[in-house]
């Protein structure tokens, strides 16, 4: 199996998961590629924990950095390395996939998708980059749940090296890393702060594809569900956000890579979800924007 592991989240789930299998299975750990691929936003707390991730976890691991290659692919298509726009973040992305995926090829090997639920229902994923994989273990997993695992996985390891790292990988800003750091070393791009609170979104989710409901009754909900950390704007801000993004990236779904169904709420095209990439969201919008005008 090969994955890439960045430091973050869902790379650390998907590698837990891996080892437990590898585990049940006694087939040796070394079996497990563990790949960490540093780029132009990698900062020194992402880079330390991957690395200490695998060596506790005692998988084959490997640093390969993406800098030079990405350097000659923007001198190739002519794209200005001063330019921080979605070319810039998505080569990074698709030449990790890349990376992984030719490793894999040479090692007679699969590789692990880490991208969990949320990420597919807001299309937070570079199409054919870290969107592909031949087998996604976290699909069926919403963010909140998978930081819940891996907080779940710190308590119960006796290795104080891997608990400590695993805490730290929790406290850690959820990032793509693809933008440079600060200038004191520190994450610049912070998810949440681009497509809202994970918390919101997954409520949204839920009821949503479990239940149907409408946004004017998702709203409602949410305001008594969290009423004590968000006001009733920034809820029906992030709510619009999220029907917007859910129908725009259905494109990244319709193709997904196999994944197994965790919960009761899957976006696999493969018969839990079926739908249009080109579906129009505006009856959802304009009960929204109704509600926008009540508010404001």
């Amino acid at each position: 199996m090969v994955l890439g592991i960045s430091g973050g989240l869902d790379s650390t789930l998907a590698l837990l998961v891996v080892v437990k299998a590898f585990d049940q299975l006694k087939i040796p750990r070394k079996n497990i590629i563990g790949i960490t691929m540093p780029g132009f936003g990698t900062t020194d707390r992402t880079y330390a924990n991957s690395l200490t991730l695998m060596d506790t976890l005692h998988i084959t691991n490997f640093e390969i950095s993406i800098r030079e290659a990405i350097l000659q692919h923007f001198k190739d298509i002519g794209h200005d390395l001063t330019v921080h726009d979605i070319t810039y973040e998505n080569a990074q992305a698709r030449e990790r996939t890349q990376i992984l995926m030719d490793i894999a090829n040479k090692e007679q090997g699969l590789v692990i998708g880490t991208g969990d639920l949320s990420e597919l229902a807001l299309g937070w994923a570079t199409y054919n980059g870290d969107h592909m994989s031949m087998y996604a273990v976290n699909t069926g997993v919403p963010k909140t749940l998978v930081k819940q695992l891996v907080q779940w996985s710190a308590e119960q390891t006796s290795n104080s090296v891997l608990q400590k790292t695993l805490f730290d990988i929790i406290d850690t800003p959820v990032s793509p890393e693809l933008l440079p750091p600060t200038l004191g070393g520190d994450i610049y791009q912070k998810t949440e702060n681009l497509v809202g609170p994970y918390e919101l979104h997954d409520f949204f989710l839920y009821y949503i594809i479990r239940f149907g409901f409408s946004p004017s009754k998702i709203f409602y909900l949410a305001q008594h569900a969290f009423q004590e950390q968000y006001d009733l704007k920034t809820i029906l801000y992030w709510l619009k956000t999220f029907y917007r993004r859910f129908f725009s990236q259905q494109f990244k779904r319709s193709c997904l890579p196999d994944g197994p169904a965790i919960g009761s709420i899957s976006l696999s095209p493969r018969g839990a979800w079926v739908m249009p990439s080109d579906a129009n969201v505006d009856i959802w919008i304009k009960e929204i924007e109704e509600l926008e005008k009540e508010l404001y």
